[in-house]
């Protein structure tokens, strides 16, 4: 192929180039069209230009191989990658959303608006978790929303992909990284694990709560290691309306040791989306960084804090899942109920890390208002929570490893469809009634979950089983269940 730079008006194997819209450091950006695609495209270049950090060419060749394992509504759609003799170009889908970066001008934010964005930033983290991937350079201008809502992640010259050779791993010793948003494990070199990114989201709600970035921007490795061991500023003492919840929530993302932040973005989602659900701790109630005699400490005594270790997977789904458990509390599904949460009992065991979310659907008329108060007064939908607490009571678990929702819907099936989509559950367990005429002909919802979820779902009928607990009939351990994965 004949040397030929790119510009406006080039034709790259049938694409034909745009306007330059981005010339940063490290790459180029050019706006592109082809008559096989319906939608707006980008060419991405390297920057090859004498001088150029050799992080720009290593950080290309991590895109061209990382992007094509890529699929979803969260990354761009990769389109194809080529060579124009001299310059090698990457061909992707152009998120016509814009990215966080213009928020900054008005920041801080509602406290309203942090918590919801900050759920659609960790959805979109778990999705490319899923993927096998840890972004690593989480901030404004890598995020882009799409019309339809969704948070989109751009660039992954700095990510990691656990089936694939780590180039900047490999051949650079420094950390590369957006010197406010790295993590302390990636400022030690440590480039797999995927709670890396809750650090850098941490650091990013902080800002937008705040106006100001926690550990600021240093510009020097010795810089970049004091948040270690020195703490920020607690959130409310520079927002004294930031409610504890969310205090609790961002400075768990900015722990020092991966293993104490969240198990999972999926957690931590599901933690901004249901704040009444979030466990408070002293984290919650601070008011001032740790005293100079602590940090002393930690700088000198306790350098253990220094060096994260332990287990760092692209995904601890096998250690820490969601698990959803729709439980009828109607008196005629009492016994499949007693069924249900038996089985919980028994899955937990092999689960220490789950978080178990307690589902009841309150079914409204599709046409008829529903009164919101029972013939005693009482609230209904306050009601159905205290129930499903007096339900998992037995289970014994700890406040934050166990939720309560009640949802409100004509449609049960779709109710728990839905939050199982949103808040990327790893398993459901449903009891399902015996047979009856109206659930052979309109089907039972049990079916409509197990045919329609993305995840593992554990059904179970009380008719084949001789008793209400596993301990009491071990032989019929199972019986009665089937499960699709």
């Amino acid at each position: 192929m004949p040397q030929t730079a790119i510009a406006p008006g080039t034709n790259l194997d049938g694409f034909l180039v745009g306007e330059r819209i981005h010339q940063g450091g490290m790459a180029s950006l050019w706006t592109a069209s082809h008559p096989g695609f319906d939608f707006p495209l980008l060419v991405k270049a390297p920057v090859l230009s004498e001088g150029t950090d050799p992080a720009a060419i290593v950080g290309f060749e991590m895109e061209q191989m990382i992007l094509p394992r890529l699929s979803g509504p969260h990354v761009p759609r990769f389109i194809a990658t080529g060579s124009t003799g001299f310059q090698p170009y990457l061909v992707m889908e152009r998120i016509p959303g814009p990215s966080l970066l213009p928020m900054l001008t008005r920041l801080p934010l509602a406290c309203p608006e942090v918590a919801a964005l900050g759920a659609r930033i960790a959805t979109a983290l778990d999705d490319l978790h899923r993927q096998r991937v840890v972004h690593l350079d989480v901030k404004p201008s890598n995020l882009l929303t799409r019309p339809t809502g969704e948070m989109v992640l751009i660039d992954y010259g700095l990510s990691h992909h656990e089936e694939l050779p780590d180039l900047m791993g490999e051949e650079f010793r420094l950390p590369y990284g957006t010197a406010p948003y790295m993590a302390p494990e990636q400022v030690l070199g440590l480039r797999r694990d995927p709670r890396s990114d809750q650090f850098a989201l941490g650091v990013l709600l902080y800002f937008f709560l705040t106006g100001v970035r926690p550990f600021g921007d240093p510009q020097r490795l010795s810089g970049l290691k004091r948040r270690i061991w020195r703490d920020p500023v607690p959130p409310r003492r520079l927002r004294p309306d930031c409610p504890p919840w969310l205090q609790e929530i961002i400075l768990r993302c900015l722990e020092v040791h991966p293993a104490w932040r969240y198990p999972t973005a999926a957690h931590l989602a599901l933690a901004l989306r249901h704040p009444d659900q979030v466990k408070l701790t002293a984290r919650s109630e601070k008011l001032r960084q740790d005293p100079f005699t602590t940090v002393l400490r930690r700088r000198f005594a306790d350098r253990e804090l220094a060096l994260p270790g332990g287990k760092t997977p692209s995904r601890s789904d096998g250690d820490a899942p969601i698990l959803a458990v729709a439980v009828d509390l109607s008196p005629e599904a009492a016994p499949i109920a007693g069924i249900l949460r038996s089985m919980v009992a028994h899955m937990l065991p092999a689960l220490p890390g789950a978080r178990v979310a307690c589902l009841n659907v309150f079914k409204l008329g599709r046409i008829t208002l529903d009164e919101q108060v029972d013939a005693e007064g009482r609230n209904r939908h306050l009601q159905r929570l205290v129930e499903l607490r007096h339900w998992a009571e037995p289970l014994g678990l700890e406040e934050g490893r166990i939720s309560f929702h009640v949802l409100q819907s004509p449609d049960p099936a779709g109710a728990i469809l839905q939050y199982v989509n949103a808040n990327h559950v790893d398993h459901v367990v449903i009891g399902a009634r015996a047979s009856s005429l109206r659930r052979t002909l309109l089907g039972s919802v049990s079916s409509q979950v197990a045919a329609q979820a993305p995840c593992t779902v554990t059904v179970v009928r009380a008719r084949r089983l001789r008793g209400a607990d596993f301990k009491d009939e071990p032989e019929d351990k199972g019986e009665g269940t089937w499960t699709v994965g």
